[in-house]
């Protein structure tokens, strides 16, 4: 029985919508496979629960074909007059199971995306880490400045942000261009996402970095590698914020020395421990 209204159902569809909801289970079971054998699943969760998905779909697949098993003994009983329990659904009968299949579909047809400028300022960058993370993660202080990465230095700044600490220091790092509107023109964000458990909740962080030139050199999304040295300028951005301040304030900036733009790499985003 549905909640909004009662359908009558032949025998013939009776018998089918247990294959409708045996084919959804194992479509969904053969795109978390198929996620995890890509290597797709690095641009949806955190690593941390990749072998989750890998067993949650392999267990899918492994009841999907329980119950097909089933199904076809049901069938081949003699005298089944295909008559089933009737349940108390929100849909009427085989709606969530093509729903379910449909989705399924899109998943297989439609990769995954990688973030990109345009979310980056709707999300807002900010140079520190979000105040949902109470413990300042893990980085090792003897890592020598040119050796962090974009990163890193988010982490360093997170444990102490005071920007004349690491004036002249050597940095060496990449990430993807951002063209804020609150940044003069020979400025760029130089960014990367952070995943803390899954692509929802994906933040981006980055460093403003002043160039020799224009930035129109350097269109939005274009992954550098950037080689230069940390100093503090006045600007009338907050990058703790993302938004415009009245009075100048001191910022980390990276004067860039040497730029190289890279190909976008296999695995562009971050992850929170």
């Amino acid at each position: 029985m549905n909640v909004l209204s009662k359908f009558k159902l032949t025998p013939k569809l009776k018998l089918f919508l247990p294959g409708l909801d045996i084919l959804a289970i194992l479509a969904w079971g053969i795109l978390l496979f198929k996620y995890w054998v890509t290597g797709q699943l690095k641009l949806l969760i955190h690593p941390n629960y990749n072998l989750l998905v890998l067993a949650t779909g392999i267990l899918l697949i492994i009841l999907a074909g329980v119950k097909a098993w089933l199904w076809v003994q049901t069938l081949r009983k003699k005298g089944n007059n295909g008559e089933t329990v009737e349940h108390i659904t929100i849909f009427p009968p085989g709606w969530g199971s093509s729903f379910l299949i449909i989705s399924a579909i899109a998943g297989f047809i439609i990769p995954p995306t990688i973030f990109d400028s345009q979310m980056a300022l709707q999300r807002g960058i900010s140079e520190s880490l979000p105040i949902t993370q109470s413990e300042i993660q893990s980085f090792a202080l003897n890592i020598k400045p040119e050796e962090r990465s974009l990163i890193d230095w988010i982490r360093t700044l997170n444990a102490y942000p005071e920007p004349d600490a690491y004036q002249g220091q050597k940095a060496n790092v990449t990430g993807f261009v951002v063209h804020s509107p609150l940044l003069p023109e020979n400025y760029i964000f130089l960014s990367r996402f952070i995943i803390t458990c899954c692509a929802v909740d994906a933040y981006p962080v980055g460093l403003p970095v002043k160039l020799e030139r224009d930035r129109s050199s350097y269109p939005p999304d274009t992954w550098l590698q950037i080689e230069g040295e940390m100093m503090t300028e006045t600007l009338t951005i907050d990058t703790q914020t993302m938004q415009q301040t009245p009075t100048q304030k001191r910022q980390l900036v990276l004067s860039a020395n040497s730029i190289t733009t890279i190909p976008t790499p296999n695995d562009p985003y971050g992850y929170s421990n």
